[in-house]
């Protein structure tokens, strides 16, 4: 089970500038104007081969009457509430404020493992003058540079050790399936659908969190875990971020199953928080399902699923060989049809491949198409075998991995779907050295 990180702290103390570095891609702005980051940021990361999620939250502000800092700051305590681990981050430079010392309280109050960043320690004065932290109480400093990187590995090294170990203790042979989506989508009239259809409920096995719960579902020649990341949860505040809790929900079902049902309101199409979760399921090597809802609510011809399937493929790609279903959860439409595709998606997850049988497809292929030569060298690939992985992953040997680019990996992985059905399923392919 991976686990959560959140990243927190006031404003502009580079908290963003960590999470790009943590997730290798420029995802959060990154601004020198304080208070840039408003919303939440989330990716993937690893080190030493534990994956784990980061979220990147907005700068914490203490008692603002500012509308935006009101919200952030609300946001931030979910994330804490959420989180497994917390960097607390600090600028290495500054003498801790008051701001600091408000946030350092809430960090500790909150029961969880964290670790004290000073940022901007881009050399041994600035390393030196993070010390003025241990006013605070904390045991250890981590000093670090998000810009250069210095420092990084050290608080890796500690922060993977403080996530959390183990799955759920869940029968592994049977599915698990998350269903995911914006608030107000439709996921629990979905699965309201399914289990009011022949209630036969066995148990309620609490998930890692408090709120994810799996439901033991037996019906229709069908025995699967449901999850319904919706649930209702008792406030704290009535002006808690709903949009921001689904989010953390989502992400934490994503973590802990085997397919991912990604349910989008047809009536806003898929958004940029749907594309997130997608992403998250894809790089996570989930199995993912597209169920379009409230379709009965769309004015209808005979083009128009074609032309809206179009529409999502065109969001979603270069991943777009997924299974996309269009229902209406309220009137029961195509429900159990989509369950039958989720469950397909499972099944299709599991296809082992014999090196053989692997071998005699694709080599004929490879010596009809070889990798393109660059700077006068010719690529030969030996081999392909199937790697032992949840996901279908596949390693081809060859003499020059490093020279075979994106565009022929893409063409191997297209020859492979065409032949075999991994419709909904991340593939990945990788070049090691014969």
């Amino acid at each position: 089970m991976a686990g959560i990180v959140a990243i927190v702290g006031r404003p502009n103390v580079g908290k963003s500038t960590l999470f790009n570095r943590l997730i290798g891609e420029r995802k959060a702005i990154v601004d020198n104007v304080s208070g840039v980051t408003r919303d939440r940021h989330y990716g993937k990361s690893d080190w030493i081969g534990k994956e784990f999620t980061v979220i990147d939250t907005g700068g914490y502000v203490k008692d603002s009457t500012d509308i935006f800092e009101t919200h952030i700051r609300e946001q931030v305590e979910l994330a804490i509430n959420e989180a497994d681990v917390l960097l607390f981050m600090v600028d290495s430079v500054l003498d801790p404020n008051d701001l600091d010392i408000a946030f350092f309280r809430i960090v500790r109050e909150s029961n969880k493992p964290y670790l004290l960043v000073a940022n901007k320690a881009d050399n041994d004065e600035r390393m030196f003058m993070a010390n003025s932290y241990y006013s605070m109480g904390v045991d250890l400093i981590y000093p670090i540079s998000s810009l250069t990187g210095s420092g990084t590995g050290e608080l890796l090294d500690e922060l993977v050790s403080l996530l959390p170990e183990g799955d759920l203790e869940l029968d592994d042979d049977i599915p698990k399936i998350a269903f995911v989506g914006r608030p107000n989508a439709g996921k629990s009239t979905f699965c309201n659908t399914l289990l009011g259809e022949e209630r036969n409920i066995v148990t309620d096995v609490p998930g890692t969190t408090r709120d994810t719960l799996f439901v033991r579902y037996k019906a229709f020649n069908n025995d699967l875990y449901l999850v319904d990341t919706a649930g209702v949860r008792k406030k704290s505040k009535v002006s808690e971020d709903i949009e921001f809790y689904s989010v953390m929900r989502s992400i934490r079902a994503i973590e802990n199953v085997d397919v991912v049902a990604l349910v989008v309101d047809a009536t806003r199409g898929l958004e940029a928080q749907d594309m997130n979760l997608f992403s998250l399921a894809q790089k996570n090597g989930k199995g993912v399902v597209i169920i379009i809802n409230k379709w009965d609510l769309i004015e209808k011809d005979t083009h128009t699923a074609k032309e809206y399937e179009a529409l999502v493929k065109q969001k979603i790609a270069p991943f777009t060989d997924v299974p996309i279903l269009f229902v209406s959860a309220l009137t029961k439409k195509r429900v159990l049809k989509a369950l039958d595709e989720l469950m397909k998606v499972h099944a299709s997850m599991k296809t082992k491949l014999t090196t053989s049988k692997l071998n005699e497809f694709f080599l004929p292929i490879i010596e009809r198409q070889p990798p393109p030569s660059l700077k006068g060298k010719y690529i030969k690939i030996k081999y392909v075998t199937q790697l032992p992985t949840q996901c279908p992953s596949f390693a081809f040997f060859c003499n020059l991995p490093q020279y075979i680019g994106d565009s022929y990996k893409r063409f191997l992985e297209n020859k492979l779907r065409a032949n075999y059905d991994f419709s909904g399923i991340p593939v990945r392919i990788y070049f090691r050295k014969k």
